[in-house]
């Protein structure tokens, strides 16, 4: 059974031009080279044309010093299809050869997809390689914004579409639990609280603070366990049982929120535990290896040596390591403790001067930071009505996850964050969103679904039940609309590979918009119940598969799967 049609159909269309190069030389009638001209096989956009086409004599011209017309007629006399999945083949234009695929090819894919069932799209091209996805990563200190809601869905569903594309992946969120931010949250909490039984006049707020409602909620969450208990505490004593007593409650918040948004996570990992020595071993290393020097009772790192635009900060004059010190080390752990042979980080556009400073780095540090990718984000504009929606009924602040939930189905959310590339900025439309008509592109690839299972429930209800083709009754599917969803089907599993390889989980939202763009026309066009038993179960059957490939392409994005709506 066929794992990836296209895939392995481009792989015999590059072999058997291979061979016709190869008799060509050996008859004299291409010029000996000591190789062979590199060409690429790709699917015409018009495939009237042909299934699949090739340049191998356009870039042969140099090599074999003739015309490409020439080179593609040559070619064309010796190639071999009997016993190929193609029936023929033409040449285009200046000289480019289209090959046309046979009947057989079409019954095969619906018989792959049938058989391979909630597999199919699954391939074993990453050959499990151990990668690890890092995305989201919010601040525990307040609640996440809509970049992180962007952000949850692109890294879950790359990391999804890199699972079914072979390869061992870890989801992965980094709590920073330590650093400034944890010192301005204390900050802000011991503010709210004395504030509660001082009055906000007698306490002066932080500059710097965190303003939002959260931390007014969680002081009086911890008043309310505690009363006055640290009022006259001393000032550290009384931030470290407000930020033991808080932070959990944040992070559990996080948790439950991106487990609404349907995000679990293989590993929580603390920024807390690389200060127990693992910052210091990563300073000592890049000491060791000459790559850092003191200046002005700091210790730095030298970037500019590494890509970086300037050298860093390792180590403060106080004594505290520097936030990249610490991701350094964190970096360093992915790959040297835990072993990833590849890392992605999935990061807001307005981290991209971090990313050649880290990469440098690991270079610097002795690892090899072209392992490390980084995934930019552009930004989301939220849209209602026709125009920019910035504000939280609720709260009166910027929408947060929490609140986009609310407002719209998860499917809608996690299918819209990911119908753009991720480094194109996203004008989300809550109507839209919102909206349970076909103009609304994921209840449009739902309703594909179901009504396939609505015509599976009336043909039941007449007493009629799909059953198994033979490969010749699957080969009646010679209609251009049967045709062109069989090919439609036969792309997932190399679509999901290009998503996972691009780190594009949008190709697959595009995908499964697409393939209920071809079912429905399929169905408009062609009658499955057409009177003639033997083509109403080739259509039943190409009908199931396209059920099999909708249902695992919603899967994978982990949107729901309805039969009726």
């Amino acid at each position: 059974m066929m794992t990836n049609p296209v895939f392995d159909a481009k792989e015999t269309v590059s072999s058997l031009v291979a061979e016709a190069m190869r008799k060509a030389i050996a008859q004299g009638e291409l010029p000996s080279c000591e190789q062979l001209p590199d060409f690429v096989v790709e699917i015409p956009a018009d495939t009237s044309h042909g299934d699949f086409a090739t340049n191998a004599a356009m870039v042969g011209a140099r090599a074999f010093k003739s015309a490409p017309r020439k080179i593609a007629e040559s070619i064309c006399a010796h190639l071999e299809l009997e016993g190929s999945i193609f029936e023929r083949v033409e040449i285009a234009g200046p000289g480019f050869i289209n090959f046309f695929l046979g009947n057989q090819w079409f019954a095969d894919v619906v018989s792959s997809v049938l058989s391979k069932g909630e597999d199919y799209g699954r391939t074993d091209f990453g050959k499990g390689e151990k990668i690890q996805v890092e995305f989201v990563s919010a601040n525990p200190t307040g609640p996440m914004h809509m970049g992180n809601a962007r952000g949850g869905a692109i890294g879950d569903c790359l990391a999804a579409a890199l699972d079914w594309a072979g390869y061992d992946v870890t989801r992965e969120f980094y709590v920073n639990d330590a650093g400034n931010q944890i010192e301005k949250f204390a900050a802000s909490l011991e503010a709210r609280y004395l504030q509660l039984f001082l009055g906000e006049e007698a306490v002066p707020f932080p500059e710097d603070g965190y303003h939002g409602e959260d931390i007014k909620t969680r002081a009086q969450e911890f008043a309310d366990e505690n009363g006055d208990k640290y009022v006259q505490a001393d000032s550290q004593q009384r931030r470290d049982a407000l930020v033991a007593f808080a932070l959990p409650r944040n992070i559990d918040k996080l948790k439950t929120d991106l487990e609404r948004y349907r995000i679990t996570y293989d590993v929580w990992f603390r920024e807390s535990t690389l200060h127990q020595g693992a910052i210091d071993q990563a300073i000592q290393l890049l000491t060791d290896r000459g790559m850092t020097y003191e200046k002005e009772g700091a210790l730095w790192y030298k970037a500019t040596e590494n890509g970086g635009e300037k050298d860093e900060v390792l180590v403060r004059a106080n004594g505290f390591p520097t936030y990249f010190a610490a991701d350094i080390a964190y970096h360093y752990n992915k790959f040297a403790v835990r072993g990833f042979q590849r890392v992605i980080n999935v990061w807001g556009a307005d981290h991209h001067g971090h990313v050649a400073r880290l990469k440098g780095a690991m270079d610097a540090i002795g690892l090899d930071g072209s392992k490390l990718d980084i995934v930019l984000m552009q930004l989301v504009r939220l849209m209602k009505d026709g125009q920019p929606y910035k504000m939280s009924k609720r709260t009166g602040k910027a929408i947060s996850l929490t609140d986009l939930i609310e407002e719209v189905p998860v499917d809608a959310a996690r299918f819209f964050f990911n119908m753009r590339e991720p480094n194109s900025t996203l004008d989300f439309d809550l109507d839209l969103a919102a909206q349970q008509s076909t103009q609304n592109p994921v209840y449009y690839v739902q309703y594909a679904h179901a009504r396939i299972c609505s015509i599976l429930h009336k043909l039941k209800e007449e007493g009629l039940e799909p059953r198994a083709c033979s490969n010749q009754e699957l080969c009646q599917l010679v209609l251009p609309d049967e045709k062109e969803l069989a090919r439609c089907l036969a792309r997932f599993p190399q679509e999901i590979v290009d998503a996972a390889k691009n780190y594009d989980p949008a190709r697959l939202t595009k995908y499964a918009i697409e393939t209920a763009t071809v079912y429905h026309k399929f169905y408009t066009n062609c009658r499955v119940m057409c009177g003639q038993e033997a083509l109403m179960q080739a259509r039943l059957n190409l009908c199931m598969a396209t059920k099999t490939v909708l249902h695992n392409v919603l899967t994978l994005l982990k949107i729901t799967v309805p039969e009726t709506m």
